[in-house]
């Protein structure tokens, strides 16, 4: 059992400034060097190490070393799912006006994103909706979804790699992650990054060198019509 003084002192990490603004940044599923989050965060290279230590420490963070440099990324599916819940959970909070203005400055990261390892945004949604309304996808409980027989067809035929996705036991088949723009649960879990890499494989989304923000290409919005009945 999660015990209180457990739960206090992951959401105390995951609460700092600087700490929130590193997690953020690695919410694009990428490892990135101590430099690059200290910018992030806008803290100096000595503080931002203490801050790693910490979150490294607590296991929300895994560390690799390669050379003089020290690669961070999140350390699991779990951890991503809690950022980007919490992300949706803020977003209500914020004024009025301030959440507007963020829309109106970054449209392509609320059309488009990573989540971690799987597509988020209205492009994400536009995907689940597509499968929840053909019968390829249904609610399992509160936190999972389930792929229909129907589903594995479809998956299989756009080239979703469906073995590979079932062999990752360490990690929940098809999960529901809240997406903080669209309030509504987009697939995640190694299903919603097999999904992903589908996309990318087959140039229908391209990531951008920095960021989380991920452009549909021209065939990736002919594949949504045509394969999966969405119009973006």
């Amino acid at each position: 059992m999660i015990t209180v003084n457990a739960l206090s002192e992951v959401a105390a990490l995951m609460g700092d400034p600087a700490r929130a603004a590193m997690l953020s940044l690695l919410m694009d599923g990428r490892a990135h060097t101590a430099s690059d989050l200290a910018l992030a965060a806008g803290v100096t290279a000595q503080t931002a190490s203490g801050h790693l230590g910490r979150m490294a420490e607590a296991n929300l963070l895994a560390v690799r070393a390669q050379g003089r440099n020290r690669f961070y990324r999140l350390a699991s599916p779990d951890v991503a799912h809690a950022i980007e819940s919490l992300m949706a959970l803020a977003g209500p909070r914020a004024p009025a006006a301030s959440r507007s203005a963020a829309w109106r400055r970054d449209p392509d990261l609320r059309f488009c994103r990573t989540c971690y390892d799987h597509l988020a945004g209205q492009v994400g949604i536009a995907v689940t909706d597509s499968l929840t309304q053909h019968g390829h996808l249904e609610p399992k409980g509160a936190r999972d979804w389930k792929l229909t027989p129907s589903g594995e067809l479809f998956c299989a035929s756009v080239g979703v790699d469906l073995p590979s996705a079932r062999q990752a036991s360490t990690r929940h088949f098809a999960r529901q992650c809240l997406d903080w723009s669209e309030r509504r649960p987009h697939i995640s879990g190694a299903l919603g990054s097999a999904i992903a890499d589908t996309f990318f494989k087959r140039g229908w989304a391209e990531k951008l060198r920095r960021g989380r923000t991920v452009r549909l290409t021209d065939s990736g919005r002919r594949a949504l019509s045509r394969d999966f009945g969405a119009a973006i």
